[in-house]
C-alpha cells in the first residue's frame, strides 16, 4: 500500500538487507555533515568580498567608507581629549583651597554709616554680611537660587550640555553669536567665573578691581573651555553644597552687596536666614542683572522679576500654589532704611573727608557713626523738591544746595543738588566755590562790633569812588541804585546797603575783616581791594554755614563735621573720633556776637530776608546776591540750627529774577518749617542794644546826627532786595 501520500522513497535492496563487511566500512552519507560548516566560513570572509553591489551600492560606498574613517578617528581623539580634560580637571581639583577660604573674595572692605540715633542710612564699598552656607540660609532662598539659575544642579557634573545647546540655539535665533548673550552656565560654572578661574586679583596687572572683574567676565572660546575644565575640577574637589555656598557668598546683588547675606541686610534689614519666599525670589531675581534690577533703583522692576522666580519655584515644586499666590499678592518691599535712600551727598562728604585707609581705600569693614539726623535730612530734601516743582519754571537747569547744622558745627543734613538720590555726584554744598555776595557782610560788621562800635553807629550811604592800582576808578552802587545818606549799621545790614559795608570795611581795616572772616572758616583767597566788602571772594556753602554757626555760638570758630566715631565691624574699640572738629577758638567777643545776632534778626524781621520768617520763632540771617545775579544765598539760624541755602547754575550763568531774598529764602523757610514742626520756639542768644537815646538822635562816624524816625521811614520806603 503505497498510496499514503508521503511520497517516501522506496527502500532499495541494499538497505533492506545487511551488506557484507566491505561495504559496511564505507562512510555513510552522514559523514558529509562537516560540509555544513562551509556557509560559516563564507560569513567570516564576507568583509573581503563586501564590494559595492549595484548602482546604489557604488554611490553609497564612499560615504560608508568616510563614516568608518571618521568614527575610527573620532573615538580615538575623543578618548585623548577626555583623558586631557580629566587630567586638567584633577589638576585643578588638587589646587583648590579649602572652601572657607573662597567665601569672601573682596579686595576692599565696606563702610556702613549710621545716623545720630544709630540707624543705618548709607553703605559704601563692597558690603559683605558674613559667611553663610546652604544649611544656614532660608530654605526658600536656597530653592529660589537653584530654581532660577540651575534646576539640574544636583544632577550634572559641572556642565549641562542640554543647557549649553539651548543657549546657543537662543543666541543664534536672536541674531547673536553662539557665545553672546545666554550662556547656559550652571551654578558651578558661574561660581568658577566668580573665582576668576582661580586667578587672584593682582594690582600690578589690573588697574582696578573693576578691570579685574571685567576681564574675568570676558567670553571667548578658550575661556569657555577653561571654565568647563575648572568647573569639573570644582565638582571633584567640593560637594554640591560647598559649591552652592561659595556662590551664595560671592554673587554680586547690586547696591555694593556681595553675597546674599549682605543683600538681605541691605534691602530688607534682616538676615538671609529669615527671608520669606517673596524676599527670596527678589534676591534670586537679581542674579541676572543686579544693577538694573536692584530694588533700590526700581522696586517695581525688582518685584516683576521676583514674580517670574516665584513661578519657577512653583513649577519645580519648591512651593505650593497657595504659597506662590501669597508671595505674588504680598511682594517684597524695602526696609525703611533702604527705601529712605537719603543722605547720599552727606555720606559722600563723610567718605571724602575721612582718612582714605578707613574710607575710600579700606580693606576692613568699617562702621562710622555720623551726625546726620534723617528727619532733618528728609525735611531739606522735601523742601527743595517742593520749591522747584512749585516756584521754578519747568525745564530750568538751575541748581540748589542746602546744609543744616547745629551751633557746634555738627552737620544734620546736606543736599548737594536737585538729584537727591545721587551718589558720587558733584556736591554743590561742599565742592562748589562760589562768590558769597552780600552774605559776606556780617563779618564786616562783626569786626566793627568787636572793636566796640554800636549797631546804631551811623554810616554814610552816599556815592563814593576808590582808586585801585592798575585799574579804573571803582565807583560801586547799591542794589537799588539809590543812596539814602547816613544810615545806622543795623539798618545798613537789614537792607543790605553796599556803600555802608564798604565804608565800615575800609575804616576798620580790610586786614582785620579778612582775619575775622578767615577765623570763622571762610577759607580761600579773600579779595585784596575794597571789593572785599561786597563778597567777591569765593567760598563753599558748607564753610559759609559753619561761619554763621560761629556767630550763633557766641563768636567762636566752628569746624563743620559729620563723623562722630569710627570703629571696625564687630569691634567696640573706637579707632577715630571727631576730635578737633566742632567749636574752636574765640574770634570775636561774645557781646559783639550777640549784638550781631540781633542785627541779623532785623534782616528777617524787616529787611531783605522777610520771606524766611516763621511765626513764633526768632530768626537771624542774611541774604546774598552776587554781581550779575550768578549766585543767590540765604543763610539763617534759629536758637538751635543754622541752615544755609545756595542757588545758581553750574556753568555760572546769570539767574533770572532770583535774589537771595527770593527763592533761597523760600527754600530756607520750607526747610525750617518742617524741621521746627512740633518743637517749642527757642529764643535767639542776642543782645538788644539800647538806642543812644533820649534825644532820638544817633551818632554817626563823622559826628553828624540824624533822626531815627526818618531812618525808619526811609527803610520802609526803600527796603533793599538782596
Amino acid at each position: 500500500m503505497s498510496g499514503n501520500g508521503n511520497k517516501r522513497t522506496p527502500l532499495v535492496a541494499e538497505r533492506r538487507y545487511p551488506a557484507k563487511s566491505g561495504p559496511k566500512k564505507k562512510a555513510p552519507p552522514k559523514k558529509a555533515a562537516p560540509k555544513a560548516a562551509k556557509p560559516a566560513a563564507r560569513r567570516k570572509s564576507a568583509p573581503r568580498s563586501s564590494k559595492p553591489k549595484g548602482l546604489i551600492g557604488w554611490i553609497l560606498f564612499p560615504f560608508r567608507w568616510a563614516a568608518r574613517l571618521i568614527w575610527a578617528f573620532s573615538w580615538r581623539v575623543g578618548l585623548i581629549v577626555g583623558l586631557i580634560i580629566a587630567g586638567f580637571s584633577f589638576y585643578f581639583a588638587a589646587q583648590m583651597p579649602a572652601m572657607k577660604e573662597l567665601i569672601d573674595g573682596r579686595t576692599r572692605g565696606s563702610v556702613t554709616m549710621t545716623d545720630l540715633t544709630g540707624e543705618v542710612f548709607a553703605w559704601r564699598g563692597d558690603q559683605f554680611g558674613g559667611m553663610i552656607t546652604t544649611d544656614t540660609v532660608s530654605p526658600h532662598l536656597h530653592n529660589a537660587v537653584v530654581a532660577t539659575e540651575d534646576k539640574r544642579f544636583y544632577r550634572h557634573l559641572g556642565l549641562s550640555p542640554r543647557g549649553i545647546a539651548s543657549a546657543i540655539r537662543i543666541n543664534l535665533r536672536e541674531g547673536r553669536g553662539p557665545l553672546s548673550g545666554n550662556g547656559g552656565s550652571t551654578i558651578t560654572q558661574q561660581t568658577a567665573k566668580l573665582l576668576c578661574l582661580g586667578v587672584p586679583f593682582d594690582p600690578d596687572t589690573w588697574e582696578s578691581e573693576r578691570a579685574y572683574e571685567d576681564d574675568c567676565r570676558r567670553t571667548t572660546l578658550w575661556r569657555k573651555a577653561k571654565e568647563a575644565v575648572f568647573s569639573i575640577g570644582m565638582e571633584i574637589a567640593y560637594t554640591k553644597e560647598e559649591i552652592l555656598s561659595i556662590y551664595l557668598n560671592r554673587a554680586y546683588l547690586g547696591a555694593s552687596s556681595r553675597g546674599f547675606e549682605a543683600a538681605a541686610q541691605r534691602y530688607f534689614g534682616i538676615s538671609a536666614a529669615q527671608v520669606n519666599p517673596a524676599q527670596a525670589a527678589m534676591l534670586a531675581g537679581l542674579l541676572t542683572a543686579p544693577s538694573v534690577n536692584a530694588p533700590t533703583r526700581s522696586l517695581e522692576r525688582a518685584q516683576n522679576r521676583a514674580a517670574v522666580v516665584i513661578g519657577l519655584m512653583e513649577d519645580q515644586g519648591y512651593i505650593t500654589a497657595s504659597e506662590a499666590q501669597n508671595a505674588r499678592a504680598n511682594p517684597a518691599t524695602l526696609s525703611e532704611a533702604a527705601s529712605a535712600s537719603s543722605g547720599g551727598f552727606f555720606a559722600d562728604w563723610v567718605m571724602a573727608s575721612g582718612p582714605e585707609f578707613f574710607t575710600r581705600d579700606t580693606t576692613e569693614d568699617v562702621i562710622i557713626r555720623t551726625t546726620l539726623d534723617q528727619r532733618i535730612q528728609a525735611a531739606a530734601e522735601e523742601a527743595l523738591i517742593t520749591v522747584f516743582e512749585r516756584d521754578v519754571r519747568e525745564g530750568s537747569e538751575a541748581q540748589a544746595a542746602i546744609v543744616v547744622m547745629s551751633a557746634d558745627g555738627a552737620v544734620r543734613a546736606m543736599v548737594g543738588g536737585r538729584n537727591i538720590n545721587a551718589t558720587g555726584a558733584f556736591n554743590r554744598a561742599t565742592q562748589a566755590l562760589r562768590q558769597t555776595g552780600s552774605a559776606f557782610k556780617p563779618f564786616i560788621y562783626a569786626a566793627a562790633l568787636d572793636l566796640g562800635w554800636s549797631p546804631y553807629t551811623m554810616i554814610s550811604d552816599e556815592p563814593a569812588c576808590w582808586n585801585i592800582r592798575g585799574a579804573p576808578q571803582w565807583c560801586p552802587e547799591n542794589y537799588d541804585r539809590q543812596f539814602v545818606g547816613p544810615v545806622s549799621m543795623v539798618d545798613a545790614l537789614a537792607t543790605s546797603r553796599n556803600l555802608p559795608a564798604i565804608v565800615v570795611s575800609e575804616e576798620v581795616g580790610r586786614e582785620l575783616v579778612r582775619n575775622v572772616a578767615a577765623g570763622f572758616g571762610i577759607e580761600g583767597d579773600l579779595a585784596a581791594g575794597p571789593a572785599l566788602a561786597l563778597g567777591v571772594s569765593e567760598s563753599t556753602l558748607l564753610n559759609m554755614t559753619g561761619a554763621f554757626a560761629g556767630i550763633l555760638n557766641g563768636g567762636s570758630a566752628v569746624t563743620p563735621y559729620g563723623l562722630i566715631d569710627l570703629r571696625l565691624m564687630g569691634d567696640n574699640d573706637v579707632l577715630m573720633d571727631a576730635q578737633g572738629a566742632g567749636i574752636g577758638e574765640r574770634i570775636i567777643r561774645e557781646e559783639a556776637a550777640r549784638q550781631l545776632t540781633w542785627m541779623m534778626s532785623q534782616v528777617v524781621a524787616r529787611g531783605t530776608g522777610t520771606r524766611a520768617r516763621i511765626d513764633g520763632w526768632q530768626i537771624a540771617g542774611k541774604t546774598g546776591t552776587t554781581q550779575g545775579s550768578r549766585d543767590a544765598w540765604f543763610i539763617g539760624f534759629t536758637g538751635d540750627y543754622v541752615t544755609g541755602v545756595w542757588m545758581g547754575y553750574d556753568d555760572n550763568r546769570r539767574l533770572s529774577g532770583v535774589t537771595g531774598g527770593g527763592l533761597p529764602a523760600t527754600i530756607w523757610h520750607e526747610t525750617m518749617i518742617r524741621v521746627l514742626e512740633g518743637q517749642q520756639p527757642t529764643p535767639l542768644p542776642m543782645i538788644v542794644p539800647e538806642a543812644p537815646a533820649a534825644t532820638g538822635l544817633l551818632e554817626s562816624t563823622g559826628g553828624d546826627v540824624v533822626d531815627q524816625n526818618i531812618i525808619n521811614l526811609l527803610d520802609n520806603i526803600l527796603g533793599g532786595q538782596n
